[in-house]
């Protein structure tokens, strides 16, 4: 028969091996996005090789720069969050390490007193103890007793033994862990490196197209194409919270039949549907209350219809435009997660943030992001920097309401 110890080793075995292939997993999907990534900088940067003088001063040319920042950026953001990630591995196999550290100690000190009182007293045999017995009845008592402590100094042996291995384990992990932490620090600063060398390179190039008025034509053409590329991003984060409304509004009919209740009221009531902002601020509930996205800062495009005296042109524009100060940070205005991390012609790097209520808020025209798509931030969390643009620093911010653009000068603080 299979002892309860060797059922407990099995098991905690099958945990660790099951916890090992999911972070093989992670890993190696990790490195998927990164290699992605880097492809398409590759491809990007081979594409800018064939410009010639004169094409590295036209726009297209500081697009190119400028999504290339993008995916960098996008490869540090995931470095730091690895690195991150990884140094609360290297404190958990720490600790590990020290716990067994102490099991030993404690399993060493136990068995140091049962040497000194053998040192002491000698080994008792169950023949001694028979026959030093003042009764049969105390005569058993102390053969089963002899009997339980050989059978506890064996197990506290077994168990020694045992902590022994797994300390030479933890602690070959622990190695392993932090030369992976070294690694990835060292990429991450190779990635930043390159990040400063690619902006001051796009800085120049936008120099010298700014004052062009055929490129800032170009540029609100781009603009164009792009808000509807966010509206249509907004429309797909929708129908996407929707269906998995619809979805879990089924499991829960189900569940409420099983309890005879077949109202919707009811089941409103019991489930929460929006599982991933369910426990943030109601936004609604913050219209005219919003912190600004930027610490300082003007608005010099407002919501809806602008005209342009430069250009003699009228446009529509889904949010506020904030003219800033060079990279001032940005932070989130609500509770939220992150939707979206994209880069888009005209407004450069983009974010998209669901908020509760299916409240959504855009960010664009970043310089850096901090953040991954999934993060969740709180509000007044720094999310990126302003980036600069042929108009300089300006933060390009929406907010919707469902499939609806609303003016965020009516939600933010006066």
């Amino acid at each position: 028969m299979v002892s309860s110890k060797v059922y407990i080793s099995i098991i905690l075995t099958l945990l660790l091996s099951i916890r090992i292939l999911g972070q093989d997993n992670q890993i190696e999907t990790k490195k998927l996005e990164l290699s992605k990534l880097k492809d398409e900088i590759t491809q990007l940067e081979k594409e800018l090789e064939k410009k010639s003088k004169k094409e590295k001063k036209s726009l297209e040319y500081y697009n190119n720069l400028n999504k290339q920042n993008f995916l960098i950026n996008k490869i540090i953001t995931n470095l730091r969050s690895e690195e991150y990630q990884k140094q609360i591995e290297i404190d958990r196999r720490t600790n590990e390490i020290k716990s067994i550290e102490n099991e030993i100690d404690k399993l060493q000190k136990n068995y140091s007193k049962y040497v000194v009182a053998t040192y002491k007293h000698g080994n008792f045999t169950e023949w001694e103890s028979i026959l030093d017995a003042n009764s049969f009845q105390q005569a058993v008592i102390r053969v089963e007793y002899l009997k339980r402590f050989s059978s506890n100094r064996k197990r506290d042996l077994e168990e020694f033994e045992d902590k022994k291995a797994q300390l030479v384990i933890a602690k070959k992990q622990l190695e392993k862990e932090k030369a992976e932490k070294i690694a990835l620090t060292n990429q991450k600063e190779t990635e930043e490196k390159s990040l400063t060398i690619k902006m001051n390179d796009e800085k120049k190039v936008l120099n010298a197209i700014k004052k062009d008025k055929n490129k800032l034509a170009t540029s609100v053409n781009d603009k164009k194409k792009s808000e509807q590329k966010i509206r249509d991003l907004i429309h797909k984060l929708v129908e996407e919270a929707e269906r998995k409304r619809e979805e879990e509004l089924r499991k829960a009919k189900s569940l409420a039949a099983n309890k005879n209740k077949t109202n919707d009221e009811a089941i409103e009531n019991e489930y929460n549907f929006d599982l991933s902002t369910s426990k943030f601020a109601s936004f609604s509930d913050m219209k005219g209350k919003l912190n600004w996205p930027v610490a300082k800062g003007k608005v010099i495009r407002k919501f809806g219809e602008n005209k342009n005296q430069k250009l003699k042109t009228v446009t529509v524009n889904y949010g506020i435009d904030i003219k800033s100060s060079s990279e001032q940070s940005v932070k989130c205005v609500a509770e939220g997660v992150v939707s979206v991390v994209e880069w888009l012609p005209g407004y450069g790097t983009v974010l998209i943030l669901s908020h509760k209520g299916n409240y959504r808020t855009v960010y664009g025209h970043l310089g850096e992001v901090y953040v991954n798509e999934g993060d969740k931030v709180n509000v007044g969390g720094v999310i990126g920097k302003v980036g600069e643009s042929l108009e300089g620093n300006i933060l390009h911010f929406e907010i919707w309401n469902g499939r609806q653009n609303v003016n965020p000068e009516l939600w933010l603080k006066k």
